[in-house]
């Protein structure tokens, strides 16, 4: 090609009104392409040819999304790269309220034909729907907002040399090998988003955003036994760039991996029995995600994701006056923390994100449910509390969590202190495998690290460790949490929903915790 990647799209864009990019000129593109006066007209001549199109076909409500994503994967094992690739997508969502039941469209043509095409389309759907929606949809008072919100990076990881990336994955797993690991992968995940929000509201919203996540898995083999073990890093994604990757930190990590690795294979099977567990926030994310984050969506209480994600064990009238959990424990979420992978400016119903700070649960009482736009009447409230969701454009935008965290204690204790309160029991370190019934209420946790606790002493390892509760007796239990100081943000970048499936990114925050007599089962003893 004679010309360079900018003068191609420029004359793309220019001359045929229709942006189409594909992978191959999209790593540098995104910032440079909105920064252009012509992209932004084009964006607002797209949003306004399908609000008009919804007002002329007497539509309640219309929102359009626009987004334009770019992502970047390369996985390494051992010494070669496996996977170096990249993608770039763009399109619009276009949802309209009419006669109080949604219909939905999307189309990968940026094109405002092709806007006013797929509104038509939305409608027509939701006139089919009429007929199956006995629930008619009651908007709340929805604020109109013109706003912007871009997410602050201060290594962009796009811009970055491939050769800088792949030789920190091959550098992960070189100290990893020399070490002891017998095998070890290391990958980088990298997502980049700069979403337009439109409504007949008037509303019109800018944001950006990235995502990273660097992971890595190291395996030692005990070839004698024919026995493996294995341990990831514990790091987990953020928002942010590159900035968010401590390659120091990782490195000295993987070896002490390496090393836990080797204990598991020698470390003592676990007695099954009651047992107190102090849990550390990299295992405690992911229970506090399945048996709290998961159970207080309110679509899942209506009964809503029955068909396909499970229900909930709540009920709608029980706010303000259920015992939830034990009084130390608070639940508040929240779009704001830095480095959350829920953290926005506005949600994708484009509600600000000052709605989602609230408690879920307040000094053990159930004090709130996760909503979207539409569901607010359905529990007596006046308006929801920005969770709402897309996974693209090219997807209805559903309830999804914010960052949902449990809140430090006010007091100064610190690990040890939980510890010390331990006559016989168990430190988890690291989440592992999961299972939860579908109305998440039975539960069964892994995890990847295990310490036996004896007279307020951390002993030696452990494994084939599981604990197994309920989510209402297992909360009602903790009598223990650390301070501030201790406060660790985890997540994933992956939690599935709704059909068909959509993928969210969300964060929990934790800190260490105790909880009394809980139910450690052997999992080589189940079957």
């Amino acid at each position: 090609m004679n010309c360079d990647r900018r003068n191609f799209i420029k004359r793309l864009v220019g001359s045929v009104f229709t942006l189409k990019m594909s992978s191959a000129f999209a790593a540098p593109l995104l910032p440079e392409f909105w920064e252009r006066e012509q992209s932004k007209r084009l964006a607002a001549v797209i949003a306004e040819n399908a609000l008009h199109t919804a007002r002329l076909y007497g539509c309640q409500f219309c929102d359009i999304r626009i987004n334009w994503v770019q992502k970047e994967r390369i996985l390494a094992r051992e010494h070669r790269i496996e996977e170096l690739a990249g993608s770039f997508e763009s399109g619009m969502g276009i949802r309209v309220l009419f006669n109080g039941t949604w219909g939905f469209a999307s189309s990968n043509v940026l094109d405002p034909k092709e806007a006013a095409e797929k509104t038509r389309q939305a409608v027509e759907l939701a006139k089919h729907c009429l007929k199956f929606n006995p629930r008619r949809v009651e908007l709340e008072n929805i604020p109109s907002i013109q706003g912007s919100w871009h997410q602050k990076v201060h290594v962009d990881p796009f811009q970055l040399p491939v050769e800088e990336k792949t030789s920190l994955l091959l550098e992960i797993n070189d100290q990893a090998l020399k070490a002891g690991a017998h095998f070890c992968r290391s990958y980088l995940l990298f997502h980049k988003e700069l979403k337009i929000y439109a409504s007949s509201l008037g509303s019109w919203i800018e944001q950006t955003f990235l995502r990273t996540y660097p992971k890595f898995i190291v395996t030692v083999v005990d070839k004698k036994e024919g026995r493996f073990e294995s341990r990831a890093s514990l790091e987990a994604p953020k928002s942010g760039g590159m900035e968010v990757v401590d390659k120091k930190a990782f490195l000295t990590e993987v070896v002490e991996a390496t090393s836990q690795a080797k204990e598991k294979l020698l470390a003592k099977p676990v007695s099954p029995g009651k047992k107190d567990l102090v849990i550390h926030p990299t295992n405690l994310w992911l229970t506090i995600h399945e048996t709290i984050g998961h159970s207080t969506e309110l679509d899942r209480v209506m009964g809503l994701e029955a068909n396909y994600a499970g229900t909930s064990f709540l009920k709608p009238d029980q706010l303000d006056k259920f015992d939830f959990a034990s009084p130390i424990v608070s639940i508040r979420a929240d779009r704001s923390q830095p480095g959350g992978l829920a953290t926005v400016g506005y949600d994708d119903d484009g509600l600000p994100s000052s709605w989602a700070d609230f408690f879920i649960i307040e000094k053990g009482i159930l004090k709130n449910f996760q909503m979207s736009i539409g569901q607010a009447h359905w529990i007596g409230k006046e308006r929801s509390n920005g969770c709402s969701y897309a996974q693209s454009y090219n997807y209805f935008p559903i309830q999804r969590m914010p960052n949902i965290s449990l809140v430090p204690s006010d007091s100064n204790e610190r690990l040890e202190d939980l510890i010390s309160g331990v006559e016989d029991g168990i430190y988890i370190i690291g989440d592992g495998s999961w299972s939860i019934d579908q109305q998440r209420y039975n539960f069964q946790f892994g995890g990847q690290l295990f310490y036996e606790i004896k007279k307020g002493k951390i002993g030696q390892m452990l494994r084939d460790v599981v604990y197994q509760g309920n989510t209402l007796s297992f909360w009602k239990s903790c009598d223990g949490l650390c301070g501030k100081d201790e406060y660790k943000l985890c997540g994933t970048l992956f939690c599935g929903k709704g059909e068909p499936s959509q993928s969210a990114p969300v964060s929990h925050g934790a800190v260490p915790a105790r909880f009394r007599n809980i139910n450690v089962l052997n999992i080589h003893l189940l079957s």
